[in-house]
């Protein structure tokens, strides 16, 4: 008897103990946090010289921090569908928000070009990553804005058909949290008191999920409705602290005040889940992923570096922040510059729970968290067919600069990065702008008359991409009106 315990040890030792780390490791929880029109610059550990964040300062101190990371799109629900399906908004065709019909654009001026009908919903053909985990086993929850589908009873209802749990998340629960978008008609009462926060029912749901026992792996997201407008907050303790730390000469200076708070709240709010994650047990296989679905609003944030801002294809219209803090497989404190965009993250999250995906147009980054900088040069696509802004493109100046606080006019773009240099499309007379940007982040030289090879080169990539996928394209506006 003794004999064959002995064996059995040694077998047991043989199968538990000398398997491949690939196979001794269980699939990670993965908790995805979405901002909702974040800047790039926003953060203190992106370098923002007033913006206090503490929280997603540590996170970076903990993990990854990508500094060119970009959404896939410069417009809420079009970024929100390509994370979603990992595929760009070209190929999915929805590039701009949802609407209440799928009609032509309207402005409030004459324009020459006539843009693609909106589309209302993200189709349920479609396969989006909490479908692919959910096969894969995961236990699947979504909390916050989801913003896929045509507002259903009131702005940004979930849809019965074609809401959170019609697309793979197996909980979903509506809530606005501590979001303006909740207040009504009566704004909350104004809090002095120094580092208090009111309660976010939204992240009360996220937290209590992760700290809930789960007997299979996680998917969560918590899809913030910070720092998205309307901009107003009760923290007058924040607002006073900002009015010490902002200058005196800031343009947009009361915004930038409430909009500051906004960021801090936002900070506060994902150090919660943060700590959720820390005090369950289970920290040290889940992996947690931040990132914003566009750009900062030109009107109450400084995009700059970056030129342009949300709804158009200059860097600060989809260049944003993105961290990643994976216990013992990321190291802490690191940081890549390789270029990832978010319809990379279908692909990698379902890596991560052992699903190979094909006809994405994302790549698993997995190789990024690891070893950062080895992802080989690649081009990444951007496709915006739309004028912005819908009211007020009239008055609304031309030029789309730096730091400059005012909505300018977008009109219908496409645009490709590949390496250090990025092409963007313009439709309206096609012509096209190309940019360093290793020497100019600011995108302020345009070198097309200078690099006429490298030019020709990404022009015909892009438009091969968007021949490919079938993109919907702008189309002569010259027997249609706009009124």
């Amino acid at each position: 008897m003794t004999r064959v315990l002995m064996m059995i040890a040694a077998t047991m030792l043989l199968v538990f103990g000398m398997r491949s780390p690939s196979v001794e490791a269980a699939p990670p929880n993965i908790v995805f946090i979405l901002a909702d029109d974040l800047a790039w610059s926003d953060l203190g550990c992106y370098g923002h010289p007033f913006h206090e964040t503490p929280n997603l300062d540590r996170l970076c101190q903990q993990g990854l921090r990508f500094t060119n990371a970009y959404a896939s799109a410069p417009i809420c629900s079009a970024s929100r569908a390509s994370i979603l399906t990992g595929k760009t908004p070209a190929r999915l065709g929805f590039e701009f928000v949802t609407k209440d019909a799928a009609v032509h654009q309207k402005l409030d001026a004459s324009v020459p070009l006539l843009t693609p009908t909106y589309t209302l919903n993200l189709p349920l053909e479609e396969v989006t990553i909490a479908e692919r985990l959910s096969q894969a086993g995961y236990q699947t929850a979504f909390f916050g804005k989801w913003h896929l589908n045509v507002h259903y009873q009131r702005y940004l209802g979930w849809s019965p058909t074609h809401g959170p749990k019609s697309q793979g998340f197996e909980i979903a629960e509506e809530d606005f949290g501590s979001h303006p978008y909740a207040w009504g008609k009566k704004a909350p009462a104004a809090i002095d008191e120094v580092g208090k926060f009111a309660d976010d029912s939204m992240v009360d749901r996220v937290t209590k999920f992760i700290k809930q026992k789960h007997t299979r792996p996680y998917f969560v997201m918590a899809s913030h409705f910070y720092v998205h407008t309307p901009v107003k907050t009760p923290y007058r303790w924040l607002t006073e602290k900002y009015d010490e730390k902002i200058p005196a000469d800031s343009p947009a200076r009361q915004r930038r005040l409430r909009y500051a708070a906004f960021v801090e709240t936002l900070d506060h709010l994902v150090g919660q889940i943060v700590t959720a994650v820390d005090e369950s047990d289970q920290a040290d296989n889940t992996l947690i992923l931040f990132t914003s679905d566009n750009g900062g609003h030109p009107e109450y944030t400084a995009n700059g570096p970056m030129r342009g801002s949300k709804w158009n294809l200059y860097e600060g219209g989809t260049r944003v922040p993105l961290i990643v803090r994976w216990p013992g497989q990321v190291a802490a404190g690191t940081t890549s510059d390789v270029p990832i965009v978010g319809y990379d993250l279908h692909p990698s999250f379902a890596d991560l729970a052992g699903v190979k995906t094909t006809g994405l147009d994302g790549t698993n980054v997995l190789s990024q968290l690891k070893q950062p900088s080895s992802l080989a040069e690649r081009p990444l696509y951007w496709h915006f067919p739309y004028y912005h802004p819908e009211t007020g493109f009239a008055k609304a100046p031309d030029r789309i600069g730096v730091d400059d606080f005012v909505t300018s006019r977008t009109r219908p773009q496409s645009s490709i990065r590949r390496g250090r240099y990025k092409l963007i499309h313009f439709y309206e007379d096609n012509h096209d702008e190309l940019y360093d940007l290793t020497q100019d982040v600011s995108e302020q030289t345009d070198l097309f008359a200078e690099q006429p090879q490298i030019a020709a080169e990404l022009s015909a990539a892009l438009q091969d991409y968007l021949t490919e996928v079938d993109a919907r394209l702008p189309q002569d506006n010259s027997t249609h009106t706009t009124d």
